[in-house]
């Protein structure tokens, strides 16, 4: 029997929607997306040297599973006892994973949300979130309210951009009529950090994958807020207020792992 604290995560929470209906595509890819997003704990061997990382591999009917929780005190309540452990994302796990014939045991015993992830699936996992969404250059003529989206879509980028603390200001969903005539749904990022449009990009095309919805269904643009366009938008637009980095904050040491351009080395 699964002893699990009262309060669901939000992994739980997917998963739950998952074996609700196992037909549901969208749940099951809702379920993925979450992992993917989470920072995870994953179990090790020993304590990690410099950016060298060894996990504790587990064996189930001849496959190899490394550990990862959704939480510390669900990594200690599995092991009964202080583990070494490194701190990283879902994504991050299944890009140094894949390939390897390696599986996930996420949460197993201490949470509703235990489940063993195979290999294949880790792999499945990477090269979907690493599709990258195609570039292109079209005049905007015209901007109106977005009708027609999907709820899921609109459910998923909530839940994408409220991740992305810090990229951007906001962000205007929008309906566009294109020179020539051609129309589709935007999404506008005001004031994004330079250097942040690829991840923004990246994070609107794992909202669409991930809901089921072809790539093509909402193109991506980057504003400032100066620019005359960004005020239709905000007449228009359905707005996405993303979170901001506190002005405070305490610098610590960080994990192996917890820098996205010094990803931990596998041993």
């Amino acid at each position: 029997m699964t002893n699990a604290p009262t309060d669901q995560t939000a992994l739980d929470l997917a998963h739950a929607a998952m074996l609700a209906d196992e037909s549901d595509d969208t749940a099951r890819l809702r379920f993925y997306e979450r992992l993917a997003d989470s920072e995870m704990f994953l179990l090790l061997a020993e304590e990690p040297v410099d950016d060298n990382v060894t996990p504790e591999l587990f064996e189930v009917s001849d496959d190899r599973f490394v550990l990862i929780f959704d939480r510390e005190d669900r990594l200690a309540q599995f092991v009964g006892r202080e583990a070494p452990y490194a701190a990283l994302s879902g994504r991050m796990i299944a890009s140094i994973l894949a390939g390897q014939g390696i599986g996930l045991g996420v949460n197993l015993e201490v949470a509703p949300s235990s489940i063993l992830i195979p290999s294949e699936a880790v792999v499945w996992l990477d090269q979907t979130l690493g599709q990258t969404p195609e570039e292109a250059e079209a005049r905007i003529e015209e901007i109106g309210r977005p009708m027609g989206l999907p709820e899921a879509l609109l459910t998923a980028l909530d839940a994408k951009l409220a991740t992305a603390t810090g990229l951007a200001h906001s962000a205007y969903l929008a309906g566009a009529t294109y020179e020539g005539g051609a129309r589709n749904h935007l999404l506008a990022f005001i004031d994004a950090v330079p250097a942040a449009e690829g991840a923004l990009a990246q994070a609107v095309s794992e909202a669409l994958t991930f809901s089921g919805i072809e790539a093509g269904a909402l193109d991506v643009s980057f504003l400032r807020a100066s620019d005359p366009l960004a005020a239709k938008l905000a007449q228009w637009g359905l707005r996405f207020d993303l979170p901001q980095h506190e002005e405070a904050q305490e610098v610590g040491l960080s994990a192996p792992g917890s820098d996205p351009e010094k990803p931990p080395i596998l041993r």
